[in-house]
């Protein structure tokens, strides 16, 4: 069942600008985080450990791409994604320098930038704009998690719903798009404030949504919590309930580039269906196949999947 009949995903979005598929490599840049390195506190979300997506020591920028390149056969164009820790947390010539690596493949079409809500000085900002001003595809990636300073609190942000909102005005006025990561089942939240969280997001002007479950994984401080049975992650069946509810209800111009997550083994301790990548997508497409597509609750419903300049069907 393919997802983009349902969503409008970054898949769908790429395609329709670039007529073929286009990929996203994920890069570990050896940023650090300012929840970890003491400016604001030691030991960051009490939900994180980035081996879960990414190994800790790694390669030069462009070694990584040419590795991501042998992963994907699928693709002749790709997206760089600076994805691990807080990927504009340094100075703008440091950051200058690393984009520009690796923009440097006639491949690379664009960048997404991974960071914090609090860590997006002006000069980054006016950076990625000069970007996007040159043609490339930009997006700026915002960990929020939820719209609650008191859930925020909970899992050690390190700041507000206010220095989120902040962001992303200050991107828009430089017409830079920003994609915020939403969790689905953070301690001492119902599905309702989901929904909530979802619809202030989406008043902030948000151009992209990335839905992640709650993971359980080894090295975070929620580990020790589940293993006292103090809290439990969502079953893919109430996942897929709450994500589906939260996509009906946004608009089919706001691009999905996840709707589930994975981590990888052994650092994964549960729930146990997000070590497959394929469950949780298959579980929501299901859910939206019955009840509507993206934005069927809202006045902006989906329309068709376009086709690709590769999968268009010669006239009858």
């Amino acid at each position: 069942m393919q997802l983009d009949h349902h969503v409008n995903t970054i898949g769908r979005h790429l395609r329709a600008r670039f007529g073929e598929r286009v990929h996203k490599l994920p890069l570990h840049a050896n940023f650090t985080c300012p929840n970890r390195d003491g400016t604001l506190g030691r030991g960051g979300c009490t939900f994180c450990n980035v081996r879960a997506f990414s190994d800790e020591a790694e390669a030069p920028i462009a070694q990584q791409l040419d590795a991501g390149r042998l992963r994907t056969d699928r693709a002749r164009r790709y997206l760089a994604y600076f994805q691990a820790y807080t990927s504009t947390y340094a100075e703008v010539e440091t950051l200058r320098r690393l984009y520009e690596e690796a923009l440097a493949g006639a491949d690379i079409v664009g960048l997404c930038v991974g960071t914090r809500p609090d860590c997006v000085p002006d000069a980054a900002l006016d950076l990625l704009a000069g970007y996007r001003e040159r043609g490339y595809e930009v997006w700026l990636e915002l960990g929020l998690q939820s719209a609650f300073d008191d859930t925020l609190a909970r899992v050690n942000r390190g700041h507000g719903f206010a220095a989120y909102a902040d962001a992303v005005a200050r991107a828009r006025t430089r017409g830079i798009p920003v994609c915020t990561h939403l969790i689905v089942g953070l301690p001492g939240e119902a599905p309702e404030r989901s929904l909530d969280t979802l619809k202030r997001v989406l008043e902030s002007g948000v151009a992209g949504l990335k839905l992640h479950p709650l993971m359980i994984v080894k090295g975070s401080r929620l580990a020790a919590a589940w293993r006292r049975g103090e809290i439990a992650p969502p079953d893919a069946a109430r996942y897929a309930d709450v994500a589906a509810e939260m996509i009906r209800r946004t608009p089919a111009t706001v691009v999905y580039h996840r709707v589930s997550a994975t981590a990888n083994a052994p650092t994964l301790l549960a729930p146990a269906w997000c070590a497959s990548r394929f469950e949780g997508i298959h579980a929501i497409a299901r859910r939206l196949a019955a009840t509507g597509p993206q934005g069927s609750l809202t006045a902006q419903p989906l329309g068709p999947p376009p086709l690709s300049s590769r999968e268009h069907r010669a006239p009858a």
